[in-house]
């Protein structure tokens, strides 16, 4: 091969290369450094449209987790509640049972009233103050509520409803002065009252198997959402991240390239020096 001196192709050609071994060499780096074999779409278009809906996924699986979460939390207040009152109701029927001895004289009887009527009135507060977020939830102006669980937009098969227009007050219950009266002088009130005290408690049962429904269904939802979300971004983490091990070893490869090719680009440079002394010789 000839020496030139206008053109020094071996130094052209060492500069490509070395500049492409330098781009490469950044990107490596800049692969490493972030942990994402794709920072950028020239790296990998088709890889980073599936990460990028990946993402949106996720991102929609986990809101949907804390959507489902707080409607556990919804129910847990309601079946809170329907817990006090079913409590009031079983000493509601203690009371009546009571009363409904005709052993009792009429004072004491009046002494079981004044608990009886004082009980009513606490499931009516307890009706009228439960509540979550402002919602109510015993006092029959709710609504079925709809927890969206799912990430796609069919109402049917994305949500979990939750039935809010029960009314759990005394007289919803069926429990009113003129149907649990256990003040009567020989017990028959008191035993028509255990009678509409066992219907109300039924009702109550109800109403809780419902809310009981309602939360395993969205605990399951969590559980089926943490899982989704968590294959989703395995499938992400494989298509996006880097290869740790893998890019290390091709920074170091290109780390000697660049090297060698420095080395190269001096000893081209070297060659129109070699041209001059010849001339000059």
């Amino acid at each position: 091969m000839g020496i030139r001196i206008n053109t020094n192709i071996g130094s052209l050609n060492a500069q490509r290369h070395l500049y492409n071994t330098t781009n490469e060499f950044q990107k490596s780096m800049e692969r490493l450094s972030s942990g994402l074999r794709i920072n950028r779409s020239g790296d990998d278009a088709a890889g980073l449209a599936i990460s990028e809906s990946l993402k949106s996924d996720i991102r929609a699986l986990q809101q949907a987790s804390r959507n489902a979460s707080d409607g556990v939390s919804l129910v847990q207040v309601a079946e809170g509640s329907l817990d006090e009152v079913n409590s009031i109701l079983l000493r509601l029927r203690e009371l009546a049972q009571q009363s409904a001895t005709e052993t009792l004289g009429e004072q004491e009887r009046v002494y079981l009233d004044q608990e009886f009527q004082a009980l009513l009135d606490e499931i009516d507060r307890i009706s009228l103050t439960a509540e979550f977020n402002g919602m109510q939830l015993l006092d029959g102006t709710g609504s079925t509520l709809n927890v969206q669980v799912g990430i796609g937009d069919d109402i049917a098969t994305s949500a979990v409803p939750i039935d809010l227009t029960q009314t759990m007050s005394a007289v919803e219950l069926g429990l009113t002065n003129t149907t649990v009266n256990i003040l009567g002088t020989n017990g028959d009130e008191a035993r028509i009252a255990i009678g509409h005290i066992i219907d109300a408690t039924e009702v109550v049962s109800t109403v809780r198997a419902g809310f009981g429904t309602a939360q395993n269904r969205l605990e399951t939802s969590i559980r089926n959402l943490g899982m989704s979300a968590e294959n989703m971004s395995a499938a992400n983490s494989r298509i996006r991240d880097v290869d740790v091990a893998l890019e290390t070893a091709n920074m170091t490869s290109l780390q000697i390239l660049q090297q060698a090719g420095v080395s190269i680009l001096v000893q081209a440079n070297q060659s129109s020096a070699l041209a001059l002394s010849l001339l000059q010789g």
